[in-house]
């Protein structure tokens, strides 16, 4: 090499950074043309007139350029930031931190694990507290002063430091077990590494609504009543094999709504959120009297939750009826009986093997970790998080892409099922509702949407479904 050549080392520290802005300045070019549209859009389009009126239009334009300007600020932030992070030495200083928390309880370099779980930690320690005040903004600023947050301060605290010591508890294990599990692998250690990762994404996917959800929020039995009884003739009518529906209180965190399923093989369940469901939803209830109220179907708030949750003043009605309600769920099914659910594992697991086996390639390029500032070691911990983060980064931004377009077609694909069981009409008003609450915006600029919507714009989804009165 002549004397202006650049290290390898170097050539890959450099591309790195030089790619990570690049995506940024393209994600902020993209935001940059939707908030044209924001700005531009003021009156409903013709199109529009009979599902939107200028109130509602006004209401999202604003939200969604709150949204979208805290967006590019946090954005251009957490870009600074990891730049700084990699220009300053941030990794290979905090791995010295952490072996000199491993050296004073008396574990010496070779305990590379133990100094890796220590390094995971305060790496995830430092992400949680930087964007902790992003975070607090976002909720107590932007969502507040729109109407969505139904949090306190001292519930989102307590909350979040909850996430981290749960996060912890089961990071820590896992890490340690995959590290092990790369140390004495062999050759073929990214075999045994993939199947791990899969075994453990399976069980988290089986535990987490009944043991990790419910730590954060209030699971109920949907009561015995005409939607209870409605749901389960649905899933019987497609074979859905459903043991169970549960009312989750999403109302005490936000007042925006969804709905899932989840469990293998004969045993599913049905989450519906409170704020889905008009005539359960707490937001619905402030301002009615007791009369007015009646029996409400067991979902009033514990007391613990009401303390938890700010003096509610929304007097809006929020929610779906019954038979939209169906219509959702018809579209959800639709995603299981069309295989969406097993495709995306399947794709998931394939995309998992190829890092990993990638993964054994590139692990002994000593340059690779010397870009990052490791010279005298090459800790596993760090290998995954170069190769994983930094060198698959472009592979990642297209594997992003093509999972957003085939999102968009499961999307299309599940409101043809849903329209197929005879509830076009149900999901039509029930799609204008929940845009409706959760002040979603009906325009969008093509390429943004193209790059960012996993599901189609609302029009598009109105239009595929052929109007309000088609069944």
């Amino acid at each position: 090499p002549g004397p202006w050549s650049i290290p390898v080392e170097s050539q890959i520290f450099y591309a790195v950074l030089l790619f990570s802005w690049t995506v940024y300045l393209w994600e902020a070019y993209l935001a940059h043309r939707q908030r044209m549209v924001y700005k531009r859009t003021r009156h409903v389009p013709a199109e529009l007139g009979a599902i939107m009126d200028t109130e509602t239009l006004e209401k999202s334009r604003l939200y969604q350029l709150d949204k979208s300007n805290f967006s590019f600020w946090s954005g251009l932030y957490s870009e600074t930031e990891g730049t700084l992070i990699l220009l300053l030495g941030g990794i290979p200083f905090l791995w010295r931190v952490s072996g000199a928390i491993t050296a004073k309880v008396g574990l010496g370099s070779e305990y590379e694990i133990s100094q890796s779980l220590v390094f995971l930690m305060l790496a995830t320690l430092f992400s949680a507290l930087t964007g902790l005040p992003w975070s607090i903004y976002n909720t107590f600023v932007i969502e507040e002063k729109h109407g969505f947050n139904q949090q306190t301060l001292g519930f989102f605290l307590k909350d979040a430091v909850k996430k981290f010591v749960v996060t912890q508890c089961i990071l820590l294990p896992v890490t340690a077990l995959l590290l092990y599990i790369i140390k004495i692998g062999g050759d073929y250690f990214f075999i045994y590494a993939w199947l791990f990762t899969l075994v453990v994404s399976l069980v988290l996917v089986t535990i987490y609504a009944d043991y990790i959800a419910p730590l954060f929020d209030k699971f109920t039995p949907l009561p015995e009543g005409e939607l209870k009884t409605e749901i389960e003739r649905m899933a019987q009518s497609i074979s859905f094999p459903l043991t169970k529906v549960y009312v989750v209180e999403g109302s005490k965190r936000s007042s925006h709504s969804n709905a899932y399923f989840y469990g293998f093989f004969k045993n599913k369940r049905i989450v519906l959120f409170d704020t889905l469901l008009e005539d359960y939803s707490p937001l619905n209830r402030s301002g009615e009297s007791e009369a007015e109220r009646g029996e409400d179907n067991g979902a009033a708030a514990t007391a613990e939750s009401e303390s938890e949750m700010k003096p509610k003043t929304k007097v809006k009605k929020q929610g779906c009826n019954n038979p939209e309600v169906l219509a959702v769920l018809g579209h959800e099914l639709g995603h299981w009986k069309l295989g969406h659910t097993v495709k995306n594992i399947v794709i998931g697991q394939m995309n998992s093997f190829l890092c990993f086996f990638l993964f054994a390639v590139l692990i002994g390029r000593k340059e690779l970790f010397m870009a990052f500032g490791f010279y005298e070691s090459q800790p596993t911990l760090i290998g995954l998080m170069i190769i994983f983060q930094f060198i698959f980064s472009p592979y990642n931004e297209l594997l992003s892409f093509c999972l957003t377009v085939l999102s968009r077609r499961f999307e299309f694909q599940a409101d043809a099922f849903a329209r197929a069981m005879g509830r076009a009409s149900e999901l039509y008003s029930a799609l204008i509702k929940l845009n409706k609450d959760n002040l979603g915006f009906p325009v969008a600029d093509w390429l943004f949407s193209m790059w960012h919507y996993s599901h189609p714009p609302l029009l598009e989804r109105l239009r595929a479904l052929g109007g309000p009165k088609q069944d």
